[in-house]
């Protein structure tokens, strides 16, 4: 298959050009032909962890199949701010990745929160836990939390994953990291962004025990 890569502002400028044609295999997908990039130009590379992918002019998952013709856009930070960092996927989470997206020369501190799937709840022993969401809305819903934290708190970067599907105990649910010029203000964007999470963002959580398999937050 071929597809049409464009470069916008810094990648036009590093690369000198404004788009290529990429030959990628049969059931490649975004992340496949973000990795072929990235082996082959030095200048994108560099700035791994700071930029999006649209496909077909709509940003993209990583795990998006391509077909013959698409077109590829690689999205730097745009003026005024940057793009949001978040994954509700099946796949394993990563904390490196969101500690990629909020490293910087302005940060002080980075605070993290990692989420685990524990063998008790509530006098309960767990066999393991499913996670479901709606997708899209709570892409667009973590988005939204990152935005108004970091608008509440002056310096404050965050990026978060959350895991959907059946998780075993020991597995990663959500992962989020949080950088400011000091920590406090790292500590309270952390902490606060896994509040308001929980609390605004459509993914459920059943927790399959041994007597038993209920839906968290329904009541008795």
């Amino acid at each position: 298959m071929q597809i049409q890569v464009l470069y916008f502002a810094v990648f036009r400028e590093r690369l000198g050009k404004d788009s290529e044609l990429l030959d990628v295999p049969p059931g490649a997908t975004v992340a496949t032909a973000v990795s072929t990039l990235l082996a082959r130009h030095p200048g994108i590379a560099t700035l791994r962890g700071h930029f999006r992918v649209a496909r077909n002019q709509a940003f993209a998952e990583q795990d998006e199949a391509l077909t013959d013709g698409d077109e590829l856009a690689l999205i730097p930070p745009v003026a005024g701010g940057h793009a949001p960092y978040v994954r509700v996927c099946a796949e394993p989470l990563s904390l490196d990745r969101c500690l990629a997206q909020v490293a910087s020369p302005d940060a002080g501190g980075i605070v993290t929160f990692t989420g685990m799937v524990r063998r008790q709840s509530r006098g309960q022993q767990i066999d393991h836990l499913e996670y479901e969401a709606y997708g899209e809305m709570a892409r667009k819903e973590m988005e939204r939390l990152i935005a108004e934290l970091e608008g509440e708190i002056p310096g404050v970067r965050l990026a978060v994953e959350h895991r959907v599907g059946r998780l075993e105990i020991g597995e990663l649910a959500v992962v989020i990291a949080a950088s400011a010029p000091h920590r406090a203000e790292a500590f309270t964007a952390c902490r606060a962004m896994i509040d308001r999470l929980k609390e605004r963002v459509p993914i459920w959580k059943k927790e399959v025990s041994t007597d038993g398999a209920e839906w968290v937050g329904l009541g008795p």
